[in-house]
């Protein structure tokens, strides 16, 4: 290979990754997978690595700078980054176009408005096309350079893309301002993983950008998965933004990513119908937002109407009402993750916020409940972090019950887990289960989702389930689906035919009946039998998710104990990620009413059997319609009494009038049928 050919080829990889690039993150159309993207940004560092001569500041690979040994530098920014005016009904927002129009007389305007982000202000400088300085908004005169950690952001283009018509922008000085963020999708998944290393959770996506962004460590940032997206361009030259709806428009031809949602009105009635519209669907954002802003379009008449103090007057910031609200706990329950981490979970009275119905939210901690001195018993004040995440933000203490008292979070894990013994490593904030790691409880859990009650798939026994786990290959029961014959072929255990088998098996069972999936999920205290009352209640895993306490308990054969298990399993962000996750791979558990000859007749068997073991008994009369119960209960219509009869169970059926049969009757019944 001569030195003309790898000049050659890193252009041509920079150029192409650059375009897939704007494609996923401007265009939210990628036209290649992220396999073939890997290998082409591997391919071009490669090439880097042999030729450093050949590596250019905007490569793709030049991201991830060295650490900053003296802090961040001061900038003074090129024109101020101002402040809005907040408003909060359509008056103010009338009242506002009202003294626009005393300023511009006679003038028309159009209204330009778009979702307001709750990230970092920062404004971004590319001089003939190429990024040179990420400062912060600071006080809005000076702020601090960033660029570094900017530049580990990956949908920020290092250098602006080409387009025709919008050639000026890659001459000269060009600024792009916009707000750094985190997903909310990218939150909860951090914040997961910061659960399972026994490490404390971020309290919300707006201060984790913003501590991120002023890390001295941008191998740090680059770990941390923030997004940019522009709200402004600025050039020196005022011709040549004439409108913020343009400005939009360039942003996007230059490879920038902006929000999707701004339009352009010609009356406060339809800027007030955009903010009604918002008001509802906000909340299925990726990021979060607390409201819209609106501009008048026309950048000369913003100029003219010029600034009072730090705010514009051509520019107000909508502000919706606060997402809180106040409801009582009336039980805290302690949930156990994969890890064998124990998480708290408030038990609440069902309430509204931020959209959505609210009845249990995390407690995080031991040390989380002891901050708030929240207790059973108490009202407390409820917002959703990250607009998504319900928790506790404070205890009205006036509101306190007489008698209530501090909750003893050793003495709950004694109660709720009494065959378990936890501790709390030094250092750590979480308390785990003694004994058992990660690996152990997640083969645990991915052989009862595979076990012949659950999903029943076919040659996932114990030593397959240790094999996998083992080789990294499933790190929670959804990885089941994404397993590939090559991966398996990579473990001694398969071959050809044992590895195709597999894979056909765990196929079969992507659309399983509900109570399976149900009972498959592993939620303490939920056998196979109430996995069956559960999903002939609510048909399916959605709607069980959104059950309150109340529509729990109503179901005959759930107490207390196991509808708090069942709100505490949901209200886990693990189990939420894990649901979502089996839902993105396409597992659908559908739901189909049980029909047949002993529908409404409910068994219970004590002592053995001869011709069958229980477990197959269950399942002869749950494949017929009937119930199958481990005690005897009012509802219950046969007590099977086998072999070494359990005194106590007789008497409970002489108690409920149950009607006791034999084994050679309970055949009869369920051959004859």
């Amino acid at each position: 290979m001569t030195h003309s050919q790898p000049s050659q080829r890193v252009v041509e990889l920079r150029i192409l990754l650059n375009q897939y690039s704007y494609e996923y993150h401007v265009l939210d159309a990628p036209s290649v997978s992220d396999a073939v993207y890997d290998s082409l940004f591997q391919e071009l560092k490669s090439l880097e690595a042999a030729h450093p001569e050949l590596i250019t500041s905007d490569s793709p690979t030049q991201r991830v700078g060295n650490a900053l040994k003296d802090g961040f530098q001061k900038v003074t920014h090129h024109s101020r980054m101002l402040s809005l005016n907040d408003v909060f009904d359509r008056a103010d927002v009338e009242a506002w176009v009202t003294r626009i129009d005393k300023l511009l007389p006679g003038a028309t305007h159009e209204f330009f408005a778009d979702i307001k982000m709750d990230g970092l202000a920062c404004a971004l400088i590319y001089e003939e096309g190429l990024l040179v300085q990420a400062v912060t908004r600071g006080d809005s005169f000076v702020g601090e350079e960033v660029t570094a950690n900017v530049r580990t952001i990956k949908n920020v283009p290092l250098r602006l893309r080409a387009a025709s018509g919008f050639e000026k922008f890659l001459e000269g000085r060009t600024e792009v301002r916009g707000e750094i963020v985190m997903l909310k999708s990218e939150f909860v998944a951090l914040n997961g993983r910061q659960r399972a290393a026994g490490k404390p959770e971020f309290a919300n996506p707006r201060n984790l950008a913003a501590g991120t962004i002023r890390q001295l460590d941008p191998q740090l940032v680059a770990e941390r998965p923030l997004t940019f997206f522009a709200y402004d361009l600025i050039r020196d030259e005022l011709s040549d933004v004439p409108t913020n709806s343009f400005a939009y428009e360039a942003l996007s031809a230059l490879g920038v990513s902006r929000n999707k949602q701004a339009s352009v009105f010609s009356s406060v009635q339809d800027v007030m119908h955009f903010i009604d519209e918002w008001d509802e669907k906000r909340h299925d954002l990726p990021f979060n937002t607390d409201g819209l802003v609106v501009k008048v379009n026309d950048r000369a008449q913003f100029a003219k109407l010029g600034i009072v103090g730090k705010q514009p007057r051509a520019a107000v910031a909508y502000k919706y009402a606060a997402e809180q609200a106040t409801t009582v706990v009336k039980d805290i329950v302690i949930s156990l993750g994969r890890t064998g981490a124990a998480t708290p979970v408030a038990v609440l009275d069902p309430v509204v916020v931020a959209g959505t119905t609210v009845q249990h939210a995390s407690l995080h901690n031991a040390d989380e409940i002891a901050r708030l001195d929240v207790r059973i018993g108490d009202t407390v004040v409820i917002f959703k972090a990250g607009d998504i995440i319900p928790q506790v933000e404070s205890v009205v203490l006036s509101l306190r019950p007489a008698r209530s008292v501090p909750f003893d979070f050793e003495r709950a894990l004694r109660t709720q887990y009494p065959e378990l013994t936890f501790e709390r490593p030094d250092g750590e904030a979480v308390y785990r289960v003694v004994g058992a790691t990660g690996p152990l409880l997640l083969t645990k859990a991915v052989e009862h989702y595979a076990s012949k009650a659950a999903l029943d798939i076919d040659t996932l026994g114990e030593k397959n389930v240790v094999a996998l786990v083992d080789a990294g290959l499933v790190q929670d029961i959804a990885d089941l689906y994404l397993l590939t014959k090559e991966q398996l072929l990579s473990i001694d255990r398969f071959a050809d035919i044992s590895a195709t088998k597999l894979i056909a098996a765990i196929a079969e069972k992507k659309t399983p009946p509900l109570e399976r999936f149900i009972y498959g999920l592993g939620i303490r205290h939920v056998g196979t039998q109430t996995a069956i009352d559960v999903a002939s209640r609510f048909h399916s895993i959605q709607a069980l998710q959104a059950a309150t306490l109340d529509e729990l308990m109503a179901i005959d054969g759930i107490g207390a104990v196991v509808a708090e298990s069942i709100l505490a399993w949901f209200a886990d962000p693990d189990n939420e990620v894990l649901l979502d996750k089996l839902s993105r791979v396409g597992v659908t558990p559908f739901y189909q009413p049980k029909t047949g000859s002993l529908m409404g007749k409910n068994f219970v068997i004590t002592g053995s059997l001869e011709a069958m073991s229980r477990d197959e008994a269950a399942e002869k009369v749950r494949a017929l319609g009937g119930g199958f119960q481990s005690a005897v209960a009012k509802d219950t219509t046969y007590l099977v009494a086998g072999g070494k009869v359990g005194e106590s169970k007789l008497k409970k059926a002489q108690a409920y009038g149950t009607q006791v049969i034999n084994e050679a009757e309970f055949l009869a019944i369920i051959s004859e049928r």
